[in-house]
């Protein structure tokens, strides 16, 4: 998968990537279609971030869900 090119169908990739890797309890409440193209590249920084870590904080997986709902349309 190339990510360096912005399209609908890498957003959903990274964004069920990420509730993979954090494990999200309200993971189904977090959708592809939520994320606009405008903010691509914070959501592929974000991406990058998550799949480079292999455990998470609490208080980590707090700070990213909250950075996942700033970056929400």
């Amino acid at each position: 998968m190339d990510l360096t090119v912005k399209s609908e169908t890498n957003v959903a990739y990274m964004v069920e990537g990420i509730k993979g890797k954090l494990k999200v309890v309200a993971a189904q409440s977090i959708k592809a279609d939520h994320f606009d193209l405008d903010k691509y590249e914070d959501l592929r920084d974000m991406y990058d971030v998550v799949m480079s870590k292999q455990h998470f904080s609490i208080s980590e997986i707090e700070a990213l869900c909250d950075e996942l709902r700033l970056l929400k349309k």
